[in-house]
């Protein structure tokens, strides 16, 4: 078959959406690890009137297609919250995917670049799909095992593809793996937790699910106060809260998720997901008519998987460097694992930690966690 020119178009109507979502089903299928996402809830994300994220970014998509067939597609944001919390007009790159072409890639980073930089963007950073509170870096280090719940996947050749077009590394995010089955607190630092855990001003709950929307607010007010230093952090607006309490929803037991509170003050929090893609692996991105019912049997009615996901965890920042904070963080973990466990799960993938994040990195490895997957950002000055 004679080969014609590579297209590059924007996405502008539902029908190239479609595309532009089905993509990674002709990139991946191949791929034994890699895992088919809703396409309700890709629809849902990439919907301006349903994702709150639209409210303060502009988003354009772009397919790249061959003898009518799409062969790449990317996505580039303009975040209003970014040069208003760090000053820099920052873009971002997003949804990258390709088959093994440069010529394919170097097209759509062109395209998406030379949209940023007419919106007077002077740096980009990526791969955000879409911010760094949703799908966050490029696999780079772990493609031997299905991605967690809300975490990306990738071809291997992705990082050349990006290199190559002239991309360098800015920061790497890791993801954490946990057999939760062994004992995970060394004596010493499982004696500081019982110590803690006796003063009668300190409290851990679960949340409550009779007041669901209040607790997982405090919940994500901690975490926004805890990781307000790290780089590049976004806050939750009020809107996208409560998008994600919503959203949540479905996916917290009460058993997974706790609240510490010092004198009666929510000081630390960790949430702890069932692994979502374990359970819908096999349903090919498609929810109706029928794998609803799989889905609400597996998660809810008869739960049967043994993964999980912790993507939420924060001691508040003005008790981040005393030993009741470190006491009150090992305390969360241990506590979760026990309840995971009694669930009938066997491991846990905590993600994602920033690679300078020393701290946190040696508390994982303390309790027994390897990294096992490494997340890349890459930058460009415009």
């Amino acid at each position: 078959m004679k080969q014609t020119a590579l297209q590059i178009l924007e996405v502008s109507n539902k029908s190239d959406l479609e595309k532009f979502i089905t993509l990674p089903w002709e990139i991946f299928k191949e791929d034994p690890n890699w895992v088919p996402p809703l396409l309700m809830e890709r629809r849902d994300a990439l919907n301006a009137d349903k994702n709150p994220y639209f409210q303060h970014a502009e988003v354009k998509l772009w397919l790249a297609c061959q003898n009518g067939k799409p062969v790449g597609r990317i996505s580039a944001q303009v975040d209003q919250l970014v040069p208003k919390t760090h000053g820099i007009k920052t873009g971002h790159f997003g949804f990258f995917d390709c088959f093994e072409d440069q010529a394919i890639a170097n097209a759509l980073l062109d395209v998406a670049f030379e949209w940023l930089k007419s919106k007077g963007m002077v740096e980009i950073i990526g791969p955000f799909s879409l911010s760094i509170n949703e799908e966050t870096g490029m696999l780079v280090d772990g493609f031997d095992t299905p991605p967690s719940l809300m975490m990306g996947h990738a071809m291997p050749y992705y990082q050349t593809l990006i290199e190559n077009y002239g991309l360098t590394k800015i920061k790497d995010v890791w993801a954490y793996y946990l057999d939760i089955t062994k004992e995970a607190l060394p004596p010493a630092i499982d004696k500081l937790v019982k110590r803690s855990l006796d003063n009668p001003a300190i409290t851990l709950r679960k949340i409550n699910m009779k007041n669901y929307e209040q607790d997982l607010k405090t919940i994500l007010d901690i975490f926004n106060d805890a990781w307000t230093e790290n780089w590049k952090f976004l806050p939750f607006t009020e809107a996208e809260l409560n998008h994600a309490v919503k959203e949540m929803k479905l996916l917290i037991r009460e058993d997974f998720t706790y609240i510490a509170e010092v004198d009666g003050v929510p000081q630390a929090m960790m949430v702890t997901l069932p692994n979502l893609n374990e359970i819908i692996a096999d349903f090919n991105g498609r929810l109706l008519p029928f794998n609803i019912f799989k889905l609400l049997w597996r998660l809810k009615i008869k739960p049967d998987y043994k993964t999980v996901r912790v993507p939420l965890m924060g001691v508040r920042k003005d008790m981040q460097n005393s030993r009741i904070g470190g006491a009150l963080a090992f305390a969360l973990i241990e506590k979760c694992r026990e309840n995971a466990i009694k669930a009938g799960c066997t491991h846990a993938e905590l993600s994602w930690v920033l690679e300078e994040n020393t701290r946190l990195s040696k508390m994982l490895e303390t309790i027994g966690c390897w990294k096992y997957k490494t997340y890349r950002l890459f930058s460009q000055k415009l």
